[in-house]
């Protein structure tokens, strides 16, 4: 798994998570949020920032929730946040299809040359492609809103 986080600002570098490493609650709070997410987000963005994430269950469990509430200025909250709508989502509707054509435009080997693929590729994406993706969301939020939290691609 890999995490990492977007803005027009700047982004983070890619955060990888170890083969077989059991992402629940407290290694997504303890681990991947306090030890590398937060500082890294910090880092380019100070406190100037809004830190949206998708429903996974270690995402919304309640504990990461109130760390968040505590932590992040402006946190989206779970309830505010359609449960199956990645298409809100900057990386998931931009960054992660740039990423995989670059990526999976040969065959992988092993786990060590796709995470130096995925490293490559992010060290190659253009800020500009960040920001287009960035420019989008507020058109998306309004189509879901729109669709009562539907699908609503085929309306873009």
């Amino acid at each position: 798994m890999v995490s990492l986080a977007v803005s027009k600002l700047g982004c983070t570098g890619l955060i990888f998570v170890e083969p077989g490493v059991k992402v629940n609650g407290a290694y997504y709070r303890d681990v991947l949020l306090q030890k590398e997410m937060l500082p890294a987000i910090r880092s380019v963005a100070g406190e100037l920032f809004i830190f949206q994430q998708d429903s996974a269950p270690a995402h919304r469990a309640r504990e990461t929730v109130l760390l968040l509430e505590r932590e992040i200025p402006r946190f989206i909250i779970p309830d505010l946040w359609p449960p199956n709508s990645p298409d809100l989502n900057p990386v998931y509707y931009k960054v992660s299809g740039v990423m995989q054509e670059r990526v999976y435009k040969l065959l992988i080997q092993d786990v060590s040359e796709l995470k130096q693929r995925l490293i490559d590729a992010w060290s190659a994406m253009q800020q500009c492609v960040i920001d287009k993706a960035i420019d989008e969301w507020r058109k998306r939020l309004r189509f879901c809103v729109s669709a009562i939290g539907g699908h609503f691609e085929h309306k873009l």
